[in-house]
């Protein structure tokens, strides 16, 4: 009880409108359910296409074509188009027919766990047994905190895909999923991080701060753009873009400075780019995250899972983090991944170790080094082109279970 009332913070007008949706969608659902049994819903975010969900709907349009593949987006989506190439059916977001499909289909599949038609809805259709549907998920990136909101008791997920080996043991064994539940496949966008034409530019990519960022209403209120600018997470960025010193030695290196962060964080993006010449400022509307990291030379981040991609790819990175004790504190606790003796590049506290860090390796011919390519070939134990296949079986075979 004491969750759900807790949860009932959450819920907004268009919630309480979801619910009239939902019922209007109940005698399409059935008649989709007798004409089309076995309905695969995919999707991520509203207005994305571009993780694990888009790659697996790729792969069951060009390789499964008997699995009645669906896939959810916004139609003013910027991936709009690409999804439609695929020749699939696709439906669109928080509509009667997308609440259908999601009654309807055997298997709803998201890398995101918000990905349906409302979340707070669904939350408690899902989670206190209303309607009990086969829910895939894919994941968004590798998990290597203690993320409360993902353990069984709180998502009543029914397959949970896995893309590193210490991962899959880990939420194996202290989410508490029941015995096979979770599996390790390797995250369908990983068949996309090969033969990667390598730029010369180093790509600083930070997370989001939940203080700060999103859901407005209950994160701490920031009073416009000057107390933004008084946080640390900004000072700490953009004296970092800022550096004078930073530029001069990217520019004798040829390398240029790409800035992307967190879509949690885009809002703020013009903020960062006061006094900021020569840096190129992303935004997510028209720039592919994954794309940007199979193109990046060098990656700066700072407790972000995209390092896990960018190892993936054996390519070097390095983590600037400033505030490890209030990122602790105040929005993700520790897991099993311990950055100094498993991270993939060193750990910088300040922006002078940054750039102390990159000149090492521009010293070094821009290789990275042995240690972390090796740490990088034990955590990916499986390293292949067949992440899509074994996502699509490890859910093929769940249903033969």
């Amino acid at each position: 009880m004491k969750r759900f009332l807790h949860k009932l913070r959450y819920v907004h007008l268009k919630d309480l409108w979801a619910v009239f949706l939902l019922v209007a969608a109940i005698p399409l659902s059935l008649q989709l359910k007798k004409s089309r049994p076995h309905i695969w819903l995919v999707c991520e975010r509203a207005m994305e296409a571009r993780d694990n969900g888009y790659w697996l709907y790729q792969y069951l349009c060009r390789a499964q074509p008997q699995i009645d593949a669906v896939y959810a987006i916004d139609d003013r989506s910027p991936d709009y188009g690409k999804v439609a190439e695929l020749g699939g059916e696709t439906v669109k977001w928080g509509g009667v027919r997308h609440w259908a499909y999601y009654l309807a289909a055997e298997y709803n599949i998201s890398s995101q766990k918000d990905g349906k038609p409302n979340a707070a809805l669904c939350y408690l259709l899902e989670v206190y047994g209303i309607r009990r549907n086969r829910r895939v998920f894919l994941q968004h990136g590798i998990i290597h905190n203690d993320l409360e909101f993902l353990h069984y008791e709180n998502a009543k997920i029914g397959l949970f895909l896995c893309g590193a080996r210490p991962e899959y043991e880990y939420v194996r064994r202290t989410f508490g999923y029941p015995e096979g539940s979770v599996r390790y496949t390797g995250l369908a966008r990983f068949d996309g991080l090969y033969d990667c034409p390598k730029e010369k530019f180093v790509l600083v990519m930070p997370t989001w701060r939940k203080a700060i960022a999103t859901p407005a209403r209950f994160a701490r209120h920031l009073d416009g753009d000057r107390e933004f600018r008084q946080t640390s997470y900004y000072q700490a960025w953009h004296s970092l873009l800022n550096s004078s010193e930073l530029k001069a030695l990217l520019a004798s290196h040829g390398m240029r400075l790409v800035f992307y962060p967190h879509p949690n964080m885009q809002r703020f993006l013009d903020l960062f780019r006061d006094g900021c010449d020569g840096v190129e400022f992303c935004d997510w509307r028209t720039n592919d995250v994954q794309d940007l990291l199979r193109r990046a030379a060098f990656l700066i981040t700072d407790y972000s899972s995209v390092a896990m991609d960018f190892a993936y790819m054996g390519k070097p990175l390095l983590y600037y983090q400033f505030d490890v004790d209030d990122f602790r504190r105040s929005q993700y606790a520790a897991g099993y991944f311990e950055y100094s003796r498993d991270g993939f590049g060193p750990v910088c506290r300040s922006g002078r170790e940054v750039i102390a860090a990159l000149s090492a390796w521009l010293e070094r011919a821009e290789h990275n080094e042995a240690v972390y390519l090796d740490r990088s070939r034990r955590f990916f134990e499986i390293h292949d082109r067949n992440n899509c296949q074994r996502n699509f079986e490890a859910i093929r075979d769940w249903s033969d279970r």
